[in-house]
């Protein structure tokens, strides 16, 4: 059993795995806002949100998703950037966090079990929801991650 768990991974390569599938989620959900069919799809849970139905009126359904996507594109990027700079870790990974808190936080009054059936046979909406929440706690360890490596960088600096 030692001999298999001296050959482990290291925990960067874990936070280096878990970075950058994020940031894949990110530029696959991000790139298909600027689609039509994402868009409408978006905006028949979104327009009814408060956070986002003032945008509708103003930019409309395509250019609400547009702003949604260039939002996750930004953070994909700076998720990604955190492999080399902590603090654009540490901001991705809010933003991270913030964006799977605003799309669970859809689930409040949204219909979640099949009809027919109920608990736990989930409908497509719980279904979509739910792997928000692995997706929060993903972000939400890469953000204690660059917020530790902060630290340490300035208690690691000399005081003077």
């Amino acid at each position: 059993m030692r001999k298999i768990l001296d050959k482990l991974p290291t925990q960067t390569f874990a936070v280096g795995t878990l970075r950058w599938s994020i940031v894949f989620i990110f530029a696959l959900f991000g790139i298909a806002k600027f689609a039509a069919y994402e868009a409408e799809g978006v905006a028949r849970t979104a327009m009814h949100y408060p956070l986002f139905a003032w945008m509708y009126p103003l930019i409309g359904v395509q250019g609400t998703s547009n702003v949604i996507g260039t939002i996750e594109l930004s953070t994909g990027v700076l998720i990604a950037l955190g492999a080399w700079s902590h603090r654009a870790g540490l901001l991705g990974g809010l933003m991270g966090m913030a964006t799977f808190l605003v799309t669970l936080s859809f689930s409040f009054g949204a219909t979640l079990w099949e009809e027919g059936y109920g608990f736990p046979f989930m409908g497509s909406t719980a279904q979509f929801l739910f792997k928000d929440a692995v997706l929060l706690a993903g972000c939400l360890a890469l953000t204690l991650h660059a917020g530790h490596a902060l630290r340490e960088a300035r208690d690691a600096r000399p005081v003077a």
